[in-house]
């Protein structure tokens, strides 16, 4: 299949999706770029905008993978917006304009999903199905699922978030204004879990007991 994914950073979900495919990634950070880089030679990596390239390429894949910026959609941004540790700021409205412009223009043939965290305020468009700490929009069904959580996700150290994903990289890289180096990893989408949902996209279910559908709607 051509697989775009993008919004890449390091390449969590597409850890294990193996080299059968035509990868296509998109990431704005040329340092985590680097990372994914290195990680996945055989891919086609671009450095760029990848709100434009989907509305610019969408017609051309197979697979469409994007999980847009959560930073503006989470639990965290409005506790710290209450608690004066940062100004308030609009929503980041491009992964409604994704998902309204997949589910209207795709090809019929294209399978897509688009992945965020479950933001603060009610979903604009409901959800197709939730897994672990996401919420996916998706054109086509997932089982459910379930893997080994890391305790204490949001103030797990670096290196027990690198152990847990399966990455080993010595560069430490800052997502945007953020001091912490471990972001581009809570970032990350756990590999077992990105393998699964490609899986249910090909109708190669990992696990044929898990029949029941974790759907929404």
């Amino acid at each position: 299949m051509k697989i775009l994914n993008l919004y890449a950073g390091i390449g969590g979900n597409r850890k294990r999706w193996g080299n059968e495919h035509e990868i296509t990634a998109v990431e704005i950070n040329p340092l985590i770029a680097k990372i994914y880089i290195d990680n996945f030679p055989d891919d086609t990596v671009i450095i760029g905008d990848a709100h434009q390239y989907l509305i610019d390429n969408f017609k051309q894949y197979d697979f469409i993978w994007t999980s847009p910026p959560c930073q503006s959609h989470s639990a965290m941004k409005r506790v710290s917006i209450h608690r004066g540790q940062v100004k308030p700021e609009y929503v980041d409205i491009q992964m409604w304009q994704q998902i309204i412009l997949l589910k209207n223009f795709a090809r019929k043939d294209t399978l897509w999903i688009v992945e965020n965290v479950k933001p603060y305020y009610e979903p604009f468009i409901n959800p197709s199905f939730k897994l672990d700490r996401h919420l996916f929009w998706a054109n086509f069904k997932i089982t459910n699922f379930k893997h080994k959580n890391i305790p204490n996700f949001i103030d797990a150290k670096y290196d027990d978030l690198m152990n847990w994903l399966g990455f080993d990289f010595k560069d430490k890289v800052y997502y945007g204004n953020n001091h912490c180096p471990a972001q581009i990893l809570r970032n990350a989408v756990h590999p077992d879990l990105g393998i699964h949902i490609l899986n249910c996209a090909l109708g190669k279910f990992e696990d044929k007991k898990q029949a029941q559908m974790s759907l929404f709607q």
